[in-house]
């Protein structure tokens, strides 16, 4: 993948876009171009490829939208672009923004989403949605069921790629890649972070994309995100779960300053259904080197220890560091950090503070230039809709495994779940079921070989389509 300088293709203002564009844009109240804009539009607009970081609120939906809409044939009724993105939210929100901009141009939108009712997305369809806006579990139910057909897209953008990760969407992203047509689509990712998973994903869909990054002057792929949660001292475990919920670490180490925090942590995180185990001075060489073993194979999720225990180990990367407890000395927190983002890759850190100790990690980002960002706590109702999400997306995902036998099966309780969906009790025991599949599905670490296994279902070949897995090069006019 290459890597351009930004300054290969210079920025845009909104005096340089096209009329339609520049209509676009007031309809919207745009009165300048925010820099992720700038910079970014003027190589799609080119047709070119990008990798794009940029956090949320930065205008990165102004910046692939606008483009995209440049891009659409008001005439032809079939999508032409397909925005993926994690969540349902947001999706209703860049739907509802292409919608703005795109005014009284007859360009159609549609946003697509799991939990939601089917009709109304397929009857968009037909009437020739031109922007379709979705969850990657939704959008490939809709392909596998042959209601949507991405025969004449001419544009994908990948929204939030890190977080659609986060949320598992890696193996319906990589089925819906098969349904894409035989020829070069211009395609666009944007990521808070470009930890490996994302770089994979990147090789797999993007040809050759200019990297962007909108965190400093510079283009760059390595970069340890800094993130601090302010938490209550007397909520700081739950809050933990709260963080890791949200967060979803790949995998991390927890730090904590005292062998009994280690314990403590380790077992509110088993209690919570979390693979976890400790490492402290308190274990035997054999037992240290049992749990090592397991880090470095990939079957153990999250690690907590102390500095002193985890100093000199030898462990992969890990997808996060986090600090349950900050360090006492400012030195130990680029210590820690350094756990995660290691050997060429990206990663994240993420501390847990209270007001006082907020300062002193404010401190220590000044001293290391470090770009530190404050995350608000997600609370209880913020846990349950990602959680609910991706429960449905694993449940969708599961339902679009079985054969015409076991789904006849399964109709059999029907009856029972309309009976049950009145009673709390029965709500009770249907949250239990969805709670333990939940569990099992999301929080049983997986090796890189199972996770491609995963990546199914496939659909069958057609006429036309390419066999290979590799994108053909692709001609810059």
């Amino acid at each position: 993948m290459t890597q351009d300088s930004i300054s290969d293709l210079p920025e845009l203002t909104l005096a340089d876009l096209p009329e339609n564009l520049q209509a676009a844009a007031a309809r919207a109240g745009w009165d300048k171009l925010m820099p992720v804009q700038a910079k970014s539009m003027p190589y799609l607009l080119a047709g070119k490829d990008v990798l794009v970081q940029s956090h949320t609120g930065s205008g990165k939906t102004g910046a692939f939208l606008l483009p995209a809409l440049d891009r659409i044939d008001p005439k032809k009724k079939s999508c032409q672009v397909l925005i993926m993105v994690p969540t349902r939210e947001l999706a209703k929100q860049v739907a509802s923004e292409a919608e703005l901009l795109a005014g009284d141009s007859g360009v159609r939108t549609v946003a697509v989403y799991g939990g939601a009712s089917y009709g109304p997305q397929i009857a968009a369809f037909k009437e020739g949605a031109h922007l379709v806006v979705g969850t990657p579990g939704r959008v490939l139910d809709h392909l596998l069921k042959r209601n949507l057909s991405l025969n004449h897209l001419r544009m994908l953008i990948f929204d939030e790629a890190d977080r659609m990760l986060s949320m598992g969407f890696y193996p319906d992203m990589r089925a819906v890649r098969s349904y894409l047509p035989d020829r070069p689509v211009n395609t666009a990712m944007f990521s808070a972070t470009f930890p490996p998973r994302v770089l994979r994903l990147a090789q797999e869909f993007l040809h050759e994309p200019v990297h962007l990054s909108l965190s400093s002057d510079h283009v760059h792929v390595v970069e340890t995100e800094h993130v601090f949660y302010i938490v209550p001292g007397m909520d700081k475990d739950r809050s933990l779960v709260r963080i890791i919920e949200v967060e979803n670490p790949e995998s991390a180490i927890i730090f904590c300053n005292t062998r009994n925090k280690v314990h403590y942590v380790a077992t509110v995180l088993n209690r919570f259904g979390y693979d976890a185990a400790e490492l402290s001075s308190d274990l035997s060489q054999k037992a240290r080197e049992r749990v090592l073993d397991k880090v470095r194979a990939g079957k153990l999720r999250f690690l907590v220890a102390t500095d002193v225990a985890s100093r000199g180990i030898d462990i992969p990367a890990l997808s996060h560091a986090i600090l349950y407890e900050p360090p006492e000395d400012a030195e130990d927190y680029i210590h820690r950090a350094g756990r995660t983002g290691r050997a060429g890759a990206a990663g994240t850190a993420i501390s847990l503070v209270n007001q006082l100790e907020a300062r002193k990690l404010r401190t220590i980002a000044a001293r290391y230039e470090i770009n530190m960002q404050e995350r608000a706590l997600p609370g209880d109702e913020d846990v349950a809709k990602i959680v609910s999400e991706r429960a449905i997306a694993l449940l969708e995902a599961k339902l679009r495994d079985r054969d015409k036998l076991q789904i006849e099966r399964m109709k059999r309780f029907g009856p029972m779940l309309q009976e049950l969906i009145q009673t709390d009790h029965g709500l009770d025991l249907l949250a239990m079921l969805v709670d333990d599949f939940y569990h099992e599905a999301l929080h049983k670490p997986l090796s890189e070989p199972e996770v491609q296994e995963k990546a199914r279902p496939r659909p069958k070949k057609r006429s036309g389509r390419r066999r290979s897995g590799r994108r053909r090069p692709r001609r810059r006019d």
